[in-house]
């Protein structure tokens, strides 16, 4: 999901199984997730945080389906419900519904008809935010939901406009925080394609085999915990965009299967022989330096051309920060309604805090310590006092005439070796360790290093690394 519009969804199920099996492929979505295993906590969970959807069952201790429901609708009208029970009971069902109920689903169901459909209604917000965000003023400062009036955001704007109705394949690369998955729905959002599915896979969580099951589906039986033929995001993604969220860890073997698909619009499940043809727009994002992922030989130069048509950099936050006080607003507003505050804005030295601190974390950290703000302040408008300790030290540098990190006392310097020397070093030393964990396996060394027993043979001959056993 999106920065900003990251749904938060209530589980109430007394069956762990199935509670925890929710949870975790909803959380695989994005979303914020809370669980509860009876009606009562639910409740109490949901007077908590307000969530956006609720999945619950009709029977269970407590409070019963239809009771939760009924309070859920009295106190947030607008949230949408998911009920389901293994009692098929249409009585009940018709009257789940006719609290306001969207649907009501009998046990025992897939849980990836059920994730669909959530995220059919989680892209429909994001539709309908994306109008609201575009038909305010100063849209001139706000692309989807990147926002700011900077050169550099300015110059991200217009090759997003540029390249966003071709099908060329888009790398968005920045560091993390900077929005990276808002430029890559931005990029959907406004294309031909904005109607189709905008589908997201985060590369960077998932092992090997996860993500090459994710990826391509697979068929029952394929392997260990394979009860059911699954779908994979490609075929998920057929006629609209694949957002591939830091592409730079995949493994040397879906390396290979990516390039196929980017070739031939055309691959197999996982434990399949059916060829399935996708029509698919990539975008991928990454953090990383993928050239020179490529140079020590960790990344294909033949899919890094491939995903690479256009490159679209995003500028840290410190880079622009004419556009903290734009975005501060921003992010005030959305924790206000949120959170149900009324902070009406930050007072100057707040403001100046905000603008002369290094964010490390670029706009999510700028995003967490607004919210963090809009909880904690006592005030009409979040003061200094209200930011967290770091920009607080900051700010009263700033005050006493100081510039933050540049009054800190100079330390005494150290000698700089050569920046690939010092990469090499360090490449060294953590292949070693690999080896030595492993014993000198080199097949389950390259596995803890994500690299191919090949390229691991290479390294360590470039090393002079001999083995120890």
């Amino acid at each position: 999901m999106t920065d900003d519009l990251c749904h938060k969804i209530l589980v109430v199920e007394d069956e762990p199984t199935l509670r925890l099996a929710l949870q975790d492929a909803l959380g695989a979505e994005g979303c914020k997730v809370h669980t509860a295993d009876n009606g009562n906590d639910g409740y109490a969970l949901f007077q908590l945080h307000r969530h956006d959807i609720v999945l619950t069952d009709m029977v269970m201790p407590g409070l019963n389906g239809v009771e939760l429901i009924e309070k859920i609708m009295e106190l947030k009208p607008e949230t949408r419900v998911f009920a389901f029970t293994a009692y098929g009971n249409v009585d009940t069902a018709v009257h789940a519904m006719k609290l306001g109920a969207l649907d009501f689903i009998t046990k025992p169901f897939r849980i990836t008809d059920l994730v669909d459909r959530i995220r059919r209604e989680m892209e429909e917000d994001r539709r309908a935010l994306l109008r609201d965000e575009n038909s305010q003023e100063s849209s001139e400062y706000r692309f989807g939901q990147l926002i700011g009036r900077s050169r550099q955001m300015q110059e991200v704007y217009d090759l997003i406009e540029t390249v966003a109705a071709s099908d060329a394949n888009i790398l968005i690369v920045g560091e993390s925080g900077t929005g990276k998955e808002l430029a890559a729905s931005a990029l959907h959002f406004n294309s031909p394609r904005r109607d189709r599915p905008f589908i997201k896979v985060s590369c960077a969580s998932l092992s090997e085999t996860l993500l090459e099951s994710e990826l391509f589906g697979h068929e029952k039986g394929s392997f260990t915990g394979a009860l059911h033929q699954k779908t994979g995001r490609f075929e998920q993604a057929h006629g609209g965009t694949l957002f591939l969220d830091e592409i730079g860890d995949i493994s040397e073997t879906v390396q290979i299967k990516l390039l196929r698909v980017l070739q031939e619009r055309e691959f197999e499940r996982v434990g399949g022989t059916e060829t399935i043809h996708v029509d698919v727009r990539i975008v991928c994002a990454t953090n990383q330096d993928i050239e020179r992922l490529v140079e020590r030989s960790l990344f294909r130069e033949d899919l890094y051309y491939r995903i690479n048509t256009v490159t679209i950099r995003l500028p840290n936050l410190s880079e622009r920060s004419e556009d903290i006080r734009m975005l501060a607003d921003h992010f005030r507003e959305i924790h206000n309604r949120r959170i149900g505050n009324d902070v009406a804005g930050f007072s100057e030295e707040a403001y100046r805090a905000l603008e002369q601190y290094g964010w490390p974390g670029n706009v999510r950290e700028l995003k967490n310590a607004v919210e963090r703000a809009v909880l904690l302040t006592r005030r009409d408008a979040i003061g200094l006092e209200d930011l967290p300790e770091a920009l607080r030290r900051d700010g009263e540098m700033l005050e006493h005439g100081t510039r933050g990190r540049a009054a800190k006392k100079p330390q005494k310097s150290l000698p700089v070796e050569p920046l690939e020397k010092a990469m090499a070093r360090a490449e060294e030393s953590h292949i070693r360790r690999a080896l030595e964990q492993t014993g000198f396996n080199r097949t389950r060394a390259a596995e803890l290093l994500g690299i191919s027993r090949k390229t691991l043979w290479e390294k360590m001959r470039g090393y002079s690394i001999e083995d120890e056993r």
